[in-house]
């Protein structure tokens, strides 16, 4: 049967008009190819409508983070808001963020290849960083996996909370191999301040981030949003099969 709840598309938010249209067209584009259901903006910071006032327009939404990393606003805001939400029947429900993903990292070396990276460049990827260390596990997985896909070394540096910074990271790099180009791969969702913030670090190409304002969405990336709302909703399918398996269990246990 074909699922009917609505979708929450809740991302950072920001104040960048450029950030807003880029994000704006993904939500459209996953709106697209969700033909029947009803797909929704929230944030969790910035820009209205907060998380709170998206679960009670949208009863019983998959909340699907659009963000690359599972730090505090997954693992904290968004799990806090989903479970105190005042429901036992269409509870909402919270899917995983968009990274890691291989296809992420093939976006990455997309953007790399636009800007004109090539093999004798040294590419360090640009992450936002968070005191939470899951989410910095989940950005240096991202740049173990694009390291691999490029044949050659990627460090991580981060923009905020987390070290090393990414214009310390660009400088050690410099500083190992002189002579030769740093291009940051940058590993921020849309643009906006921490975009402006990463093309200031020193290195000599800064690429664009995953989603831009000037360019059509990237397929790959509304192909994951659907697949972590799907997933989201396979699990809770299951776990409420066994749920209802439970009772089942104990009222023929009552009976007995």
């Amino acid at each position: 049967m074909t699922s009917t709840r609505p979708v929450a598309l809740v991302s950072h938010g920001t104040s960048s008009p450029r950030g807003r249209t880029a994000v704006a067209a993904l939500v459209d584009a996953v709106a697209s190819r969700m033909p029947g259901r009803r797909v929704v903006s929230g944030f969790v910071d910035v820009q209205q409508p907060d998380l709170a006032a998206t679960l009670t327009s949208a009863s019983g939404a998959v909340v699907v983070p659009l963000l690359l990393s599972a730090g505090y606003h997954v693992h904290v805001d968004m799990r806090q808001a989903v479970t105190s939400a005042d429901r036992v029947v269409d509870a909402p429900l919270l899917a995983a963020a968009l990274g890691p993903d291989d296809r992420l990292v093939d976006l990455l070396s997309s953007r790399l290849e636009q800007a004109g990276v090539g093999g004798d460049d040294v590419v360090v990827l640009g992450a936002a960083g968070s005191s939470d260390e899951r989410a910095v596990a989940d950005c240096r997985d991202m740049a173990s996996r694009l390291s691999s896909t490029l044949g050659s070394p990627v460090d991580c540096g981060f923009i905020s909370a987390s070290a090393p910074r990414l214009a310390d990271a660009v400088r050690h790099a410099r500083a190992r191999h002189p002579g030769r180009r740093i291009a940051v791969a940058t590993y921020l969702l849309a643009p906006g301040y921490f975009a402006e913030l990463a093309a200031a670090c020193g290195a000599d190409i800064v690429t664009a981030p995953l989603l831009r304002d000037d360019a059509p969405t990237p397929s790959s990336l509304v192909d994951i949003v659907l697949d972590r709302c799907a997933a989201a909703e396979r699990e809770a399918g299951y776990l409420d099969g066994a749920a209802r398996a439970t009772v089942v269990r104990g009222f023929a246990a009552a009976l007995g």
